[in-house]
């Protein structure tokens, strides 16, 4: 049967793991409304794969369910440290650079009086979304990293 896994849910990396989740939608939601080009698509391309990665981390989790997964599940802790320090970190500092860069870029239309259609807005958006995610995968990477150091091996 399958039931809620609540410590988790209240957990420091449960609370992490829906910040995560919002704010990395609200990243891949901003650009992905707008229109793009160029290296935005790998800002999207990366905000999505992560954001699709954690959804899967934190769905067993919540579920219990993480032994089910082949060989990752008996090293969870591992799992959810790589996952946030190796790929979502790197990745997300990667595209909020890149729209970090791309609003800098567009910051001429943001004057008073132009007359088209401005990205500045969006662009800044997305990159301050995330900036704030790639520190919540900051956090809950350390907070893994300091349970592994405690040589505990749960999640919770």
């Amino acid at each position: 049967s399958l039931s809620l896994h609540r410590a988790y849910l209240r957990s420091p990396l449960g609370l992490l793991r829906l910040g995560q989740l919002v704010l990395g939608a609200a990243f891949w939601v901003t650009v992905a409304a707008h229109k793009y080009e160029g290296a935005a698509h790998f800002a999207l391309f990366a905000a999505v794969l992560v954001w699709l990665l954690t959804l899967a981390l934190f769905g067993l989790s919540l579920l219990g369910r993480w032994t089910l997964v082949p060989w990752l599940g008996s090293r969870w802790l591992l799992t959810n440290l790589v996952h946030d320090l190796a790929l979502s970190v790197g990745l997300y500092a990667a595209a909020a650079g890149i729209m970090g860069y791309k609003a800098g870029r567009k910051s001429y239309c943001n004057l008073p009086g132009y007359s088209q259609h401005c990205l500045y807005g969006a662009y800044l958006s997305a990159s301050i979304c995330g900036g704030i995610t790639a520190c919540l995968y900051l956090f809950s990477g350390l907070y893994c990293l300091s349970r592994r150091c405690r040589d505990q091996r749960d999640i919770i």
